[in-house]
Order: structure tokens, then C-alpha cells, then sequence
């Protein structure tokens, strides 16, 4: 196998990136850096905070705490992949609820909050060998990434994956509300003024509506190995 690369994943909120993202490092012997985590454990600290809340964001408030967050990823041979920590404590399962859900774009719209994770990111990708995944990893994180994906898929495809994966884990959940979810963070994500979700100009576009892991897996695993060569 050739030099390492790094490979960016960008895209829409439940597209998929982190199975792909989580698949590829595992084949590839590659480091797996879930940005998105990263951006919903400082949410579930700022809704800890009272910094947020449905109707309101203590914008002030967050960014004079900032300094008081500690983000590590500490992988778990069991599961097979890392898990997200804040603080010293494992937040994996209370991260990925709707609530967290709810309230991520709009911190995420922070910038303050984005460069600060931005810098730890670049930090983990300084040795190559890495696959990265987020909204602004091929745009901002690694503008320089050997190879850029950016994931697509329709709304409602895209709520049914994510509601069928809350109700599996036994979540109480309504589909309307996931629906309006992904779409609005669809629109926060699009037209927030840092670093907004956008395709980079070399990235892959990659819509994966009628795809299943597999099919996907194996066409983006083409892409790597004709850059790995």
C-alpha cells in the first residue's frame, strides 16, 4: 500500500459519513476523527450551561467558557471504534440524542466554537493517514485532502435512516420531528456565516439516496485505492 492521505468527508447531516468514515479507517488502518461529535459535545455542555436552549443561544456566555472544555477520543476495543469524551467522561450515548440534535447547528454556527475545533483537527491530521469527517473538513480543516467526499441525499431518505436508527435504540421519537430536523439543519448549516456548508470544488459528490453501505463502501474504497497507488 502506497503513502498515506488524508480523506475529508463533508455532507449533510445523516448522510452517512460517519459509517463510511468509521469503515474506511478500519480497512485502511486509518485514524477516524468524528468532527461531528466533537461539535455536539460542546453542545450537550453548553445546554449543560444553560448557555442553550430551543429558543435561545447565551452566545457571551459559551465562548467566555470555552476554555473550561476538554474533548478526547478514547477508542473502545468492544465497539470498535472511539468514543467521544468531555471533560474526562464518556458522552457517546447522551451526544447522539434529538435534543443534542436540535440544538447542534445552531453552536456550531459559533465562531469561536469552530476555531477552536478547527485547530484541534488540523492538529490530528498533521501526520497524514487520517479520515475526517464534518461540514467544512475538504473547505476549511484540510483544503489540501488527497481525496474530498461530499455526501448527499434526499431529506426524507435521510430522516427515515436517522429515525429508524433512534427507534432501534429505543428512542421515543416522532418522524415529522426528525424530518424537520435534518431539514433545518440543512438550511443553519447552508447559510451560517462561518465556514457554511459547501461542496468544495475538488470534492466527489456523492449521493447516496438509493445506495445501501455496501455499494457505497465499495465505490468509495475505488476512489482511495486510486490514490493510494
Amino acid at each position: 500500500m502506497g503513502e498515506k492521505i488524508i480523506i475529508a468527508i463533508d455532507g449533510f447531516s445523516s448522510t452517512g459519513k460517519s459509517t463510511i468514515a468509521k469503515l474506511l479507517a478500519k480497512k485502511y488502518n486509518y485514524i477516524y476523527v468524528d468532527t461531528g461529535a466533537m461539535y455536539r459535545a460542546v453542545t450537550l455542555f453548553a445546554k449543560q450551561n444553560n448557555f442553550v436552549g430551543k429558543d435561545f443561544l447565551d452566545k457571551k456566555g459559551l465562548v467566555s467558557s470555552l476554555k473550561e472544555i476538554s474533548l478526547s477520543f478514547q477508542f473502545n476495543i468492544e465497539l470498535g471504534f472511539a468514543e467521544m469524551f468531555l471533560n474526562g467522561k464518556n458522552v457517546e450515548k447522551e451526544i447522539r440524542t434529538l435534543e443534542v440534535s436540535q440544538l447542534v447547528s445552531k453552536v456550531a454556527a459559533v465562531s469561536e466554537v469552530r476555531k477552536k475545533l478547527v485547530a484541534e483537527q488540523k492538529i490530528m491530521g498533521e501526520d497524514s493517514g487520517i479520515v475526517m469527517d464534518g461540514r467544512d473538513i475538504g473547505t476549511v480543516v484540510f483544503p489540501n485532502a488527497e481525496l474530498k467526499l461530499f455526501m448527499t441525499a434526499s431529506a426524507d431518505k435521510r430522516a427515515t435512516r436517522r429515525y429508524k436508527e433512534l427507534i432501534d435504540r429505543g428512542d421515543k421519537v416522532d418522524f415529522k420531528d426528525i424530518l424537520f430536523n435534518v431539514e433545518e439543519r440543512d438550511r443553519i448549516d447552508s447559510t451560517r456565516e462561518d465556514s457554511p456548508l459547501v461542496k468544495a470544488d475538488d470534492a466527489i459528490e456523492f449521493d447516496n439516496s438509493d445506495m445501501g453501505i455496501k455499494e457505497q463502501f465499495d465505490r468509495i474504497c475505488a476512489l482511495v485505492d486510486r490514490r493510494i497507488v
